[in-house]
């Protein structure tokens, strides 16, 4: 098999140079890394993910092949994977590798993502660029420094369905502000009976007021949740009126909306490993993929903090009784701890709502 030059070259000037999978290209975009030990497939199809280079730190990626069941959405939405390893023979096929060629995608392994991980916790989140097919490290640099940042771009409208749509379900009706929503969130919704009504990101209330939900729910998506400013004024318009749950970017809207603040973490947290403590003391572990956090003092009077990230003290959920609204920031669609969270929001989401 011919090897495939492949260069990483990131904003601050470091190069690493590995061997590239998938296709000759070049992408640009933020470089974060991703702890979790398996779900590579599903963490690569997370629309969250748009505009975004994946490294995995665990070092080797590929030993079951490609689940297409646990695609949380029909195509890779990272801009391109890095790993150590990739696995050649598979437990099941195909191959990472065969998939990446098959899809046209940008992929680069015998990387040190220890020491890139390392470098990126120490810095935090830079703009970095992969080039499959070169090995010329300065032109890598300067597509780096060229990119817009996190906060720069619009990638909702990219990840959200462009018209709304119905799941049929023969329980309470709940309307979806899709922002890039992963598929599990959408399965927890169902199997509980949920008659859910989609909307693309860009929905204004008077639509949401249509289908007459007995609830809003409004769903993770990638980039700075102040580049949703169509869901934020969606959900400010329907407080009071309607009960609000959210995940993910649905936490940082849902606080936007009512007069809140986020702002963006040194290197945000991804992996299915991160401890939250709730409100009760108790501890769950839970999955995460967000770059950005709430900022728990600009909550207004009548919010509380539900569940705090054990390892920073960040915000991980809140609920505010007077308006109604419950929210998380980590994914209990995800079954992080096993399955723990999963119950804990949507069961209790759902005996609110009898």
């Amino acid at each position: 098999m011919e090897i495939m030059k492949a260069v990483l070259g990131l904003e601050d000037g470091h190069i690493v140079v590995g061997e590239g999978f998938g296709v000759e290209g070049e992408c640009a975009g933020e470089l974060v890394f991703n702890t979790q030990m398996t779900g590579y497939m599903e963490s690569l199809t997370d629309p969250s993910y748009f505009g975004q280079i994946l490294m995995f730190t665990f070092p080797l990626i590929g030993n079951y092949g490609v689940d297409r069941q646990n695609f949380q959405n029909p195509r890779v939405c990272a801009l391109g994977a890095i790993a150590k390893e990739i696995c050649e023979k598979p437990a099941a096929l195909p191959s990472i590798r065969s998939f990446f060629e098959e899809k046209h995608l940008l992929g680069m392994t015998g990387v040190d993502t220890r020491a890139l991980t390392i470098r990126t916790r120490v810095h935090g989140t830079m703009r970095a660029a992969m080039v499959l097919g070169s090995d010329d490290g300065e032109y890598a640099v300067k597509l780096a420094r060229k990119t817009l940042t996190i906060c720069d771009i619009v990638p909702i409208p990219e990840v959200s369905c462009k018209e709304p749509y119905h799941i049929t379900g023969s329980g309470k009706r709940i309307a979806v502000i899709d922002l890039g929503i992963k598929k599990n969130q959408l399965t927890s919704l169902s199997k509980r009976g949920g008659d859910l009504y989609v909307f693309p990101h860009n929905a204004i209330a008077d639509q949401v007021r249509a289908c007459r939900p007995d609830a809003l729910f409004i769903s993770n998506g990638p980039g700075d949740p102040k580049q949703a400013p169509d869901a934020i004024a969606c959900v400010r318009e329907l407080l009071g009126e309607l009960p609000i749950f959210g995940i993910c970017m649905g936490n940082q809207v849902s606080a936007l909306a009512i007069g809140g603040n986020t702002y963006k973490l040194k290197f945000g947290h991804r992996g299915a490993n991160q401890p939250v403590r709730y409100k009760d003391g108790r501890i769950f572990i839970t999955t995460q993929n967000h770059g950005f956090a709430v900022d728990a003092e600009s909550l207004p009077e009548g919010s509380k903090i539900t569940y705090t990230n054990v390892n920073d003290g960040t915000v991980e959920g809140f609920e505010n009784t007077d308006l109604d609204v419950t929210t998380v920031q980590f994914h209990p669609e995800a079954h992080g701890g096993p399955r723990d969270t999963e119950a804990h929001f949507f069961d209790a989401m759902f005996r609110r709502l009898l």
